[in-house]
């Protein structure tokens, strides 16, 4: 693996990086909270899978638009206003959507709530991750993204099953109210973060500036690191297929199909957690000895899960059964996301310059969540069409991506030897 910044030395984490981590951590308590609450009621109010996908893609289309756009903005403004004025205006989206929840149809409420964050968090997501390399650099910077990793996964696991005990007793609205609640403690720690300012923009007009911006992060992906460019597809395929099955599948399968509670639901999401804290732990332990060309492995692993979990319909394991297998499977795909999206994040910023960051970065997020869509829409109809026997559509997809995987080995470890 190439060196974060080269030879830079390491520094500790700052106190920056630490206001960023108190602040992510409340921040992703208020996302999950909302999602795993809006999830279980679209399920409980429509038992479609196709609605429940057909809200999530719809949600997604403002941050695939508007990413590049983030990115530029995480470049050119301070990066900590931005972020406070985003949680702050996540907080207010939500507040609005929990006063309408009785005055109006209530999924309309919900999708318009879906996109409107959906277009905070195409500005706040490569903000965030283009901070990272600006408060740590040298080995710090692996041990940084480690931790938002191990962050994120700690927050999927300990909210969900708290999230399933609260809407299970009290229903929708008091979540909402906690969600607003951890929006506008985030921006008040995010305030007190201290970055620099950049340079002064220059004095052309707003359309010169997006194409010389855009243009900037393009020429370098296409030219300067094509490899990564091809990481990035190769991720992006295979999104396809974990938004349709992980995203869409496993909370129908759970509660639709298998009839299980929101209880079962959390804890199963609150144990795929554990996985995720897992898989970021592997990289910051292994991360001397980890090579790129193992990632077809982490492809090749996450495709068995998937057809080991299509074979737990097909033969008679009963539903507690069917519900372990399930368990034990998505787990493993868990803890191949988390050690694969690490180690990718942390070789792509060690590989970007300082003023394209932002740039990148939105490009990124915006290349990974292009097929997700696609994948919840396409994953959905088929759950619904198939949902006597989903083994038929967990089957297939698993097999494709493990020769997904088999067919990238060669690909992934040219990566461990990067012609300059």
């Amino acid at each position: 693996m190439t060196k974060p910044r080269g030879s830079a030395p390491a520094r500790p984490l700052s106190r920056n990086f630490t206001l960023l981590i108190l602040g992510q951590i409340s921040s992703l308590i208020g996302n999950y909270t909302l999602k795993f609450a809006l999830s279980m009621y679209v399920l409980e109010a429509t038992g479609s899978a196709a609605v429940f996908a057909g809200l999530q893609a719809a949600a997604m289309v403002p941050t695939i638009l508007l990413s590049p756009l983030g990115g530029i903005l995480a470049d050119r403004a301070n990066r900590r206003t931005v972020m406070v004025a985003l949680d702050g205006l996540s907080g207010l989206a939500v507040l609005l959507a929990a006063a309408a929840m009785g005055a109006g149809p209530e999924l309309t409420v919900i999708g318009t709530l879906l996109v409107a964050l959906s277009a905070l968090a195409a500005f706040e997501s490569p903000t965030v991750q283009a901070c990272i390399p600006q408060m740590l650099t040298g080995d710090a910077l692996l041990r940084g993204n480690a931790a938002v990793s191990q962050v994120q996964a700690v927050a999927g696991l300990v909210t969900p099953f708290l999230c399933s005990l609260v809407y299970t007793a009290f229903g929708l609205g008091p979540v909402l109210w906690g969600t607003v609640a951890c929006f506008f403690l985030t921006a008040l720690l995010e305030c007190r973060i201290r970055l620099a300012a950049p340079k002064p923009a220059g004095g052309a007009g707003v359309g010169a500036i997006l194409r010389e911006e855009l243009s900037a992060g393009a020429r370098f992906l296409r030219r300067e690191q094509p490899d990564i460019l091809r990481l990035l597809l190769l991720a992006a395929l295979v999104s396809l297929f974990v938004a349709g099955t992980v995203a869409v599948g496993f909370p129908f399968l759970v509660r639709t199909v298998l009839g299980l509670s929101s209880a079962h639901y959390g804890a199963a999401e609150s144990a795929m957690g554990v996985a995720a804290i897992l898989g970021s732990l592997l990289v910051g332990v292994l991360a001397g000895r980890l090579r790129t060309r193992q990632l077809a492995w982490i492809f090749v692993g996450f495709g068995l899960c998937l057809t080991a979990a299509g074979a737990a319909f097909l033969v008679p394991l009963g539903v507690m059964g069917r519900y372990g297998c399930l368990l034990v499977l998505f787990c493993g795909c868990q803890l191949g996301c988390s050690a694969f999206s690490t180690y990718a994040v942390t070789l792509i910023q060690g590989r970007t310059p300082e003023h394209l960051m932002g740039k990148v970065m939105s490009m990124v997020f915006t290349v990974s969540l292009c097929a997700q869509p696609a994948g919840q829409m396409v994953y959905g109809a088929l759950f619904d069409r198939l949902s006597r026997s989903p083994g038929w559509v967990l089957l297939p997809s698993g097999l494709a991506v493990c020769a997904i995987g088999a067919a990238s080995a060669r690909f992934l470890a040219s990566l461990d030897h990067p012609t300059k």
